[in-house]
């Protein structure tokens, strides 16, 4: 692709501004660990949710979701759509919660919630466990998709595209800390999705508009139905019903997968954790979910199709070049350095979110817990610099080991496949132990290993994916369900500092609260139902919007109208419950 004086005077000043933004916020950053990785707790919502969707719209994104679609169609979306559920459960059950804990992270959490040498390791495991094995994994496909773009758009060779990508976004990320990442997230957000949106426009100007694309559709998927339905028929060869089934019934509570960590988690809580108050905390996690499924989707979606019309020698071969060859081929001047500009956008937001995140675990979880624990506050913001610096190196050994980023992200799933239901309930069951997370653990990780090695369903068996999921997640919960009670339950001291910090309330808690004579907390059902009703809301504006695009006027309306109605009905618990000391939604 070639790019005008115009063009790089739009990506050197992109680059510029964040690289501005990022030493703005150094010295601030260096004050203290809570500085650095929380932002002292100061951040308002919307930039705390901005920084959430921001972080989960990487350069990888629209290229996996070009890949879903012209493989199998819109419907193709489900592998994460179905994440939906999991999102608003957080909205409406878990951030209050998050926020409550005070922690600074969520593996922090582990030793407010379970005692002992079990609680100490399992911390320090997962610290390293996610902080730096799986948070490199991430940020080594998220690097992988930006090489693609870089090294198609510019020639350049995936090694050199991998230390340019990682380059500046390490250097701004491991001087500012949170406040730089976030601030600078804002700023990313609103350029990727202009660009993201420029080139949805430009594509459907080359295939002759929506009515034009949908005339040549057919050619490619058989018919109009097959390529825009958000609901794949049942029938289908790709996503059987038995497959479908397993991502709606199963896979959002039954997985960790980060973003959509069930009952929250990872730099979801992070930035809950920043919020100045637990309102914050969930008009944050409610703005990042509408934001994420809702807004973002249809411009990829609709370059996807395109593209599909235009090279359809790619759709298998090679999908995820399509949406690179449609940036490549059929944008103008100027616009060709903004959309490279939004991909760094969109790419950066996502590792330097990646980096703060990870680090914080490896510094306030591993070393300051169990290497260093009586250092000043400057000692440890100057090891988290050089960590972020070495997580970042790390990263770029893993991208060069990587091949598909689809991939990638069904071996993490896979890997936190059943250890989901232990996150959602030891915030309200009691008997819930750190034996229970350690064995959830150990044999998903112990079960997809096992698969992979003796491989008893067949490659080509189309329910290979809805037969892994249940096997290992059917085994995990066995497992840690009969460790959970034959282990003994945390002691009552510790489950009552976690009782009266949290107020998690429900039933799980009620026979500990009778044993312990203290006060009973709320019922969980009027939040349960708004978590239905979210669930409908962006459902509701998901496809109504998709529906407006296609020119399905009666369904868009309808849909809409629902989600609306649904919107307002989520919220008005909260509204009810609203206590201005204790925020949004206090028990």
């Amino acid at each position: 692709m070639k790019l005008t004086q115009n063009d790089w005077i739009i990506i050197v000043a992109y680059l510029v501004l964040s690289l501005g933004i990022g030493l703005a916020y150094t010295r601030r950053a260096g004050q203290s660990v809570a500085e650095y990785f929380l932002s002292g707790r100061h951040l308002p919502w919307w930039l705390a949710g901005t920084s959430m969707v921001a972080t989960t719209f990487a350069a990888d994104t629209p290229l996996a979701v070009t890949e879903m679609v012209a493989r199998h169609g819109v419907a193709g979306n489900w592998l994460w759509w179905n994440f939906v559920m999991s999102g608003m459960l957080t909205v409406f059950l878990y951030a209050r919660l998050w926020r409550r804990a005070g922690v600074m992270t969520d593996v922090e959490f582990i030793e407010l919630r379970y005692a002992g040498r079990a609680a100490a390791f399992l911390r320090g495991f997962r610290a390293i466990y996610l902080g730096l094995l799986m948070n490199s994994l991430i940020m080594g496909w998220v690097t992988l998709g930006m090489a693609k773009v870089i090294g198609l758009s510019l020639n350049i060779g995936k090694l050199e595209a991998a230390f340019l990508c990682l380059g500046i976004t390490a250097f701004y990320s491991l001087l500012s800390g949170l406040w730089g990442v976030v601030v600078t997230d804002a700023v990313q957000f609103v350029i990727a999705m202009v660009g993201a949106i420029a080139l949805a426009v430009f594509a459907l100007e080359v295939v002759g508009g929506i009515s034009g694309l949908m005339a040549r559709l057919p050619e490619h998927f058989g018919s109009v139905e097959a390529a825009i339905a958000v609901w794949p028929g049942w029938g289908s060869a790709w996503l059987p019903a038995e497959t479908l089934l397993v991502y709606i019934g199963l896979q959002w509570w039954a997985s960790w997968y980060p973003g959509a960590e069930p009952g929250g988690g990872g730099y979801i809580a992070q930035r809950i954790f920043s919020t100045r108050d637990e309102r914050h905390g969930v008009l944050a996690t409610l703005w990042f979910n509408i934001a994420h499924y809702t807004l973002r989707p249809w411009p990829w979606i609709l370059v996807a199709l395109s593209a599909v019309v235009l090279y359809p020698h790619l759709r298998m071969t090679d999908p995820t070049a399509l949406y690179v060859r449609v940036m490549v081929d059929h944008l103008p001047p100027i616009w060709r350095g903004l959309l490279l500009a939004s991909f760094a956008a969109a790419y950066m937001s996502t590792i330097a979110t990646h980096l703060n995140w990870g680090t914080s675990y490896l510094i306030n979880d591993f070393y300051r817990r169990f290497v260093r624990p009586s250092a000043d506050e400057r000692h440890y913001v100057h090891v988290s610099r050089v960590a972020t610096g070495l997580l970042a190196l790390i990263s770029v050994i893993v991208t060069l080991n990587l091949q598909r980023i689809t991939g990638a992200w069904e071996l993490l799933l896979g890997l936190g496949a059943g250890t989901g239901l232990v996150y959602l309930l030891r915030w309200f069951w009691w008997r819930i132990n750190a034996w229970s997370e350690i064995a959830a653990m150990t044999t998903a990780l112990t079960a997809t290993v096992g698969l992979k090695i003796a491989r008893p369903f067949s490659e080509d068996d189309p329910l290979l994916y809805a037969k892994s999921m249940l096997v290992t997640a059917t085994v995990t919960t066995i497992v840690w369900l009969l460790v959970t009670w034959l282990t003994p339950a945390e002691p009552e001291a510790k489950l009552r500092e976690f009782y009266e910090r949290v107020r998690p309330g429900g039933p799980g808690w009620a026979p500990l609260a009778r044993r312990l004579n203290v006060p009973a907390q709320n019922s969980l059902a009027p939040y349960l139902v708004s978590w239905v009703l979210g669930c409908v809301l962006i459902y509701s504006v998901l496809f109504g919007i998709g529906a407006l695009i296609f020119g399905q006027w009666t369904r868009a309306l309808l849909s809409l109208g629902v989600g609306i109605f649904a919107g307002v009905g989520a919220l008005k618990p909260f509204a009810r419950h609203q206590n201005p000391q204790k925020g949004l939604c206090s028990s």
